[in-house]
């Protein structure tokens, strides 16, 4: 009797010590969050100096500083109180949440690992007969949508010296005449001497402002002289060429958007080639498999 009595209260004792561990844990696990220069707290979250000296700008006057961390913990304050609401009342979300943020890790990884073989892989060089190939194949798919020009200009003080011979020189198509312009181009105040080259027209009229004074029919004709005077100066402009919206562009326009086509194109079918011999190696070494 005695001895099933002893036995029983050791048991007992036994059990109140591993309860009391329990316990013990628990209090440990559950201790108040440490407040040691906490400066705020919502809920059970604590905001603390060492947070906002990461984010506090430095050079601050005393009152700047002051009113920076008066809106920087309401800001926090906020999006705790949110948190903590969001959390508790749309808990039933969570697991999609959850597959979101880890959909959007995985692409991110993903992709960053795409790119990498591909800044490693594509082949960048693309020569004129590619251009020159893609260009005529795809023209109709190359109408304008705008207007272009070419066309030169000068602009200069109503003052400068010569007026006449600068008009001129402008004026003239001959080789000589345009090298002796360029001479006097410290002279001028702005100018594009290159007719060549095909500019949209509504950055003509950013450039030359008082062109938006003259109806659009009668500026847009080839080899159309115009001269122009404002409060800034003289203008002298030359529209050498003009193509309209839906002509077929260029090719010397828009080789540049040719050859980022032909680089998308190359990188489709490097990723779909890098896709294909990543899963057949997995199956290879049996890395991959169906059931």
């Amino acid at each position: 009797m005695l001895k099933n009595t002893l036995s029983s209260l050791k048991r007992f004792i036994f059990y109140i010590l591993i309860l009391s561990s329990i316990f013990s844990c628990k209090y440990f696990a559950i201790k108040k969050a440490d407040t040691t220069n906490a400066v705020a707290k919502v809920y059970n979250t604590y905001l603390y100096k060492k947070d906002i000296a990461k984010v506090l700008p430095k050079n601050l006057t005393k009152e700047d500083s002051l009113l920076f961390v008066k809106n920087y913990i309401n800001s926090w304050a906020k999006h705790e109180v949110l948190l903590y609401k969001a959390e508790m009342n749309l808990s039933e979300k969570e697991q999609s949440f959850d597959n979101l943020v880890k959909t959007y890790r995985d692409d991110l990884f993903i992709n960053a690992y795409k790119e990498a073989l591909i800044n490693q892989e594509l082949n960048t060089n693309v020569d004129t007969q590619e251009i020159n190939d893609y260009y005529q194949l795809n023209k109709e798919n190359f109408k304008l949508k705008e207007i272009l020009v070419k066309f030169r200009y000068l602009h200069f003080d109503n003052d400068i010296l010569e007026k006449t011979k600068l008009i001129r020189l402008f004026k003239s198509s001959k080789e000589k005449d345009l090298e002796m312009l360029k001479l006097r181009e410290l002279e001028l105040k702005t100018f594009h001497l290159n007719d060549t080259i095909w500019i949209k027209y509504t950055d003509l009229l950013k450039e030359i402002p008082p062109l938006t004074s003259i109806p659009k029919s009668s500026l847009l004709q080839k080899n159309k002289f115009v001269k122009l005077s404002d409060s800034t100066g003289v203008y002298l402009v030359t529209i050498k060429d003009v193509l309209k919206q839906h002509q077929i562009a260029p090719i010397s326009y828009i080789a540049p958007t040719i050859k980022q086509l032909i680089l998308y194109q190359r990188k489709l079918e490097l990723i779909r080639k890098i896709e294909q011999t990543l899963v057949e190696d997995a199956i290879n070494s049996k890395n991959f498999e169906q059931y």
